[in-house]
């Protein structure tokens, strides 16, 4: 598998879901978002259902706080708070979606209740960054997982919790997967004049 990497530019971001929500589809405007937010791999994002995010409280839905689930690859349980960006998502998509089934795939396939495979989501995510200008550079799935890490770290996030949100074993193999890049170094030493 070649390695993606994620989306440095926060204008392209918000360009990217301004693209997305505009379309009639919410679905690929939700997978954007939870995917830019939850920070999960591909295969557990796609598996979430409408259950996963929806609860009924004294006879009302409404959405959960958090999502609770089994990562394929590790086994570990994780718990994920629906941050304001998700739960906006997540309104837009049940306005304009209707009526919903709790064992319904978020993102289901539009050829069958299964839910969107992998190379689909894979193309989905090329398109989208074609569409914005992001054609320097390889994106894909994975680079959904990794825009979380890299704007955590551009925001001022330590390392460790990165880390940890991420499950990686060392702050060596995060600071490798999120990319920091050369320029960066270049910049960091350009500021700190001591």
């Amino acid at each position: 598998m070649n390695k993606v990497e994620p989306i440095r530019n926060p204008k392209k971001i918000a360009q990217i879901k301004n693209l997305l929500k505009a379309k009639d589809d919410p679905r690929d405007y939700l997978l954007f978002t939870l995917g830019i937010n939850f920070a999960l791999r591909i295969q557990d994002l796609l598996s979430l259902k409408v259950k996963d995010v929806l609860e009924v409280e004294d006879g009302k839905i409404k959405l959960k706080e958090y999502v609770y689930l089994r990562e394929r690859k590790t086994g570990k349980q994780k718990r994920i708070r629906i941050n304001q960006s998700a739960r906006e998502a997540l309104e837009h998509y049940f306005s304009r979606v209707g009526e919903v089934d709790p064992e319904d795939y978020l993102f289901r396939s539009h050829r069958s209740d299964k839910p969107l495979d992998r190379s689909r989501a894979y193309r989905l995510v090329r398109e989208w960054t074609e569409a914005v200008g992001l054609t320097q550079g390889r994106y894909g799935t994975h680079s959904l997982r990794k825009t979380w890490g890299y704007q955590a770290r551009k925001q001022g996030v330590p390392i460790e919790l990165i880390m940890e949100k991420l499950g990686h074993s060392s702050p060596s193999v995060t600071k490798r997967y999120i990319g920091i890049t050369d320029d960066e170094i270049e910049d960091v030493e350009n500021h700190v004049n001591l």
